[in-house]
């Protein structure tokens, strides 16, 4: 089984040193320690997090085409992520959003999840008008939902 370097191991997922140490610390990222306490991460995990989220480069360049949708939307400030939690109480809803390896959190109504049909691990657009934050699905989902 080929395992990689940290270093090595981010290059393939197109994100940061830093960033990658960082998912490793909070058990995102499964690796094995050398006998001398340096991670290495197996390939097969690397598979697992590509499958899942696709490499950050993909999604930078997938970013302005997967925005047709909102076209018509004055709001230019699009954070594209995938849901991590969504917790309903009464009338509104909390959902937090990971773009990247940041977290952002938007309270919408209840309405608004169950007609978006958002779920935890879903991909989201977080789009940023002044200090709201509205929850979009992206172009695949958003055509599936229509009319129902």
């Amino acid at each position: 089984m080929v395992r990689l370097t940290v270093r090595a191991a981010a290059e393939r997922l197109g994100v940061g040193y830093s960033t990658l140490k960082r998912w490793v610390r909070s058990g995102r990222v499964r690796t094995t320690r050398t006998e001398g306490g340096h991670h290495r991460v197996a390939e097969s995990e690397i598979e697992r997090l590509l499958a899942r989220h696709g490499s950050v480069a993909e999604r930078r360049s997938a970013t302005p085409r997967d925005d047709e949708s909102l076209g018509g939307l004055s709001a230019r400030n699009r954070l594209f992520g995938y849901i991590e939690e969504v917790r309903e109480d009464g009338l509104l809803a909390q959902v937090q959003l990971r773009v990247g390896d940041q977290r952002l959190t938007a309270v919408i109504t209840a309405d608004a999840v169950r007609h978006l049909k958002l779920r935890r691990g879903d991909d989201a657009i977080a789009v940023v008008k002044s200090t709201e934050v509205m929850i979009a699905l992206p172009p695949k989902r958003a055509r599936a939902t229509k009319g129902k």
